[in-house]
């Protein structure tokens, strides 16, 4: 053990940055991302859009309210690790039913804490999103580098993080139905359909066309998710059999998917947008929202002038796309998350702009 420190992470140049472990025991290649949010990790750790990766956590204290039974975003979380500055493992909160690290043990989640976050995200924002090894320091420098470097890209993760089967949620008896196509959706998107009355059954990611018809819905969904929108060209054309045909709405990787439906392009970003703090503009009000997000790709603003979409929101700190829209068909998609898991709340109105476009068919 060098120092005291029992886990490092390891770079592909052969930087080595050690720290002490919390929560799983484990040894793993993944992308190294940071997010700004200064609370929510437990929404952080529970969201399935973190699959494969390994998350810097910018703000420093870590841990310090614990896990409230009621605040998880999935069943079974992804994310690859979480690293973080310090952690507080001895949470002060009367809603805490366990410690960060005795959840992160329980899904097999490594941590890594003591380490200069600040140092690595300088290293993400100037170098970008990046692939590390987490490994044991006994784990000798070449083999590290040897692993890293040998280890297939990730792909196809929307696949391993969907749910296998048909799923419904709320009343039988509700005035609107809306059947979502599970890419790795969060559970606060159930909930805010939920609590606008809705029905909503939520469908695996390669569900066809034809089986969201046999459903009988007033509107399809497109979750968030992991990943690249290109690795999901079925659920791409699923979402382009029923546009037009049904009001669609799409969130994160359900914008993208809905964007490359319509025939725009899609591009990663040097290191995406994660955090509870990127202002956006309306580009139709003028609105300014503070928003949450988490994603690494994003719309090519110059491949929407050969289809039916058109920009609705911008993000002011880079310009890139934030939202689109087809008049014609009814549909839309937002880039960030208006079910705010973690907050903030500014966005809410556009699940109800969608109830309001299925009211008017109906």
């Amino acid at each position: 053990m060098k120092d005291g420190f029992d886990k490092k992470i390891v770079l592909e140049n052969g930087t080595e940055i050690c720290g002490h472990s919390f929560g799983a025991d484990r040894e793993a290649v993944l992308e190294m991302v940071f997010n700004t949010s200064v609370v929510g990790y437990q929404e952080i750790l529970s969201d399935l859009s973190y699959a494969g990766q390994a998350v810097v956590m910018t703000y420093p204290l870590i841990g310090n309210y614990g896990i409230a039974d009621d605040d998880f975003e999935s069943e079974t979380p992804a994310i690859g690790a979480m690293i973080v500055r310090e952690y507080n493992c001895e949470p002060s909160n009367f809603r805490s039913a366990a410690t960060l690290g005795d959840i992160m043990k329980k899904y097999g989640v490594a941590g890594i804490s003591g380490v200069d976050t600040r140092k690595l995200t300088r290293i993400i924002r100037d170098h970008g999103s990046c692939r590390v090894f987490i490994a044991n320091t006994s784990t000798p420098a070449e083999k590290c580098i040897e692993i890293l470097r040998n280890a297939a890209p990730q792909k196809d993760l929307v696949s391993k993080v969907s749910r296998r089967e048909i799923q419904s949620f709320g009343d039988l008896n509700a005035k609107i139905h809306i059947v979502a196509i599970d890419c790795g959706m969060k559970l606060n998107i159930i909930r805010s359909f939920l609590a606008r009355g809705c029905r909503i059954t939520v469908v695996p990611w390669n569900t066809d066309a034809k089986t969201v018809r046999s459903l009988s819905p007033d509107g399809v969904f497109i979750s968030n998710g992991p990943g690249d929108p290109a690795d999901v060209p079925e659920t791409v054309n699923t979402v382009r059999a029923l546009t037009g045909e049904y009001p669609v709405f799409g969130i994160c990787l359900g914008h993208q998917i809905l964007s490359l439906a319509y025939g725009a392009k899609t591009y990663k970003l040097k290191f995406g947008h994660r955090g509870g703090n990127h202002p956006v503009k309306d580009a139709e009000t003028g609105r300014i929202e503070i928003t949450s997000q988490n994603h690494s790709y994003t719309v090519d603003s110059g491949s929407l002038a050969d289809t039916h979409l058109s920009v609705t929101h911008i993000n002011l700190l880079d310009g890139t796309v934030e939202g689109v829209k087809c008049e014609r068909d009814r549909a839309f998609g937002i880039q960030y998350h208006p079910e705010s898991s973690p907050g903030p709340q500014d966005s809410a109105y556009l699940f109800d702009r969608f109830i309001n476009l299925i009211s008017k068919g109906i």
